[in-house]
């Protein structure tokens, strides 16, 4: 396993290879849907993103005394986000992304350009990722977006992901379709899976 800690340079990330198991510790900002579409909009940005990461998540955070507590923190979904993840790498300097389930091929193109990757988390497993955060550092827009589209400073301590597009230009899920649509051609000959 690769360990990546914040501030993480260019030369760290380019070194990456699509497949590659890492851990990610130091710091990391959420940012969800209204955290995008805020910066899309010219709205200014609460912290300096360049050389640090951006997890897409809507973590479960409690207030306990004068400290936050994170009890879930599983990737949301980070296809939502297309529009916006191009834009934001380029404007920003963020060299790592953080989600599930991928994104397209400007974001893929973003982070070849950019030198930055979008890592895969474990979905289902918020409780787990939660475990590794060791501190609530900030918040910023909490009463504007609420919990869990607020963007939280989490300091994390070997949160495990893989590099699922890299600065290469590779992505696994391109990998995944185009060997899924091999096979489906093997068992199913004539039958064509569209892109």
């Amino acid at each position: 396993m690769i360990e990546l800690r914040h501030p993480f340079s260019e030369e760290a990330v380019r070194a990456l290879h699509a497949g590659d198991s890492v851990s990610v510790s130091g710091r990391v900002w959420t940012g969800r849907d209204r955290f995008h579409k805020h910066f899309a909009d010219g709205g200014d940005l609460p912290v300096d993103f360049r050389d640090g990461a951006l997890f897409h998540c809507g973590p479960v955070v409690v207030r306990e005394g004068g400290t936050w507590r994170v009890v879930a923190a599983g990737p949301t979904t980070s296809v939502r986000e297309n529009p916006y993840e191009p834009d934001f790498i380029a404007a920003t300097g963020v060299r790592l992304v953080i989600g599930k389930g991928g994104m397209d091929e400007r974001t893929l193109e973003a982070c070849h350009g950019n030198g930055a990757v979008y890592l895969q988390a474990v979905g289902g497993a918020a409780a787990l990722i939660a475990a590794t955060v060791r501190r609530v550092a900030g918040v910023h827009f909490l009463e504007e977006f609420g919990a869990t589209e607020a963007c939280w400073e989490f300091e994390v301590e070997k949160l495990p992901c893989i590099v699922a597009m890299d600065s290469h230009g590779v992505s696994l899920f391109d990998r995944v379709r185009d060997a899924s649509a091999a096979r489906l051609a093997e068992l199913c000959p004539g039958i064509r899976c569209s892109r």
